[in-house]
């Protein structure tokens, strides 16, 4: 799944990769350098990734995290 977490509150970009990694060791996080959104793709549930988020440092991140509608056309397999 992906998500995008809104620049609602500081973030540790590092903090989050490492509580990421834990979770999900091939998750991918990447910043919107204009706006600083945050898009994170990973395996886990949200119920997961916003635990994972509140343990990395951010203070109340469900107000601020959109899951990504899938683009998957499933012609690849995977």
């Amino acid at each position: 799944m992906q998500y995008i977490l809104e620049n609602g509150s500081p973030r540790d970009l590092g903090a989050i990769e490492r509580a990421l990694a834990t979770l999900d060791p091939s998750a991918l996080v990447d910043v919107d350098p204009s706006g600083g959104s945050m898009r994170i793709s990973t395996v886990a549930t949200e119920r997961e990734l916003l635990a994972t988020l509140s343990d990395a440092g951010i203070a109340d991140p469900a107000p601020h995290l959109a899951r990504v509608p899938s683009d998957c056309c499933g012609g690849c397999g995977g």
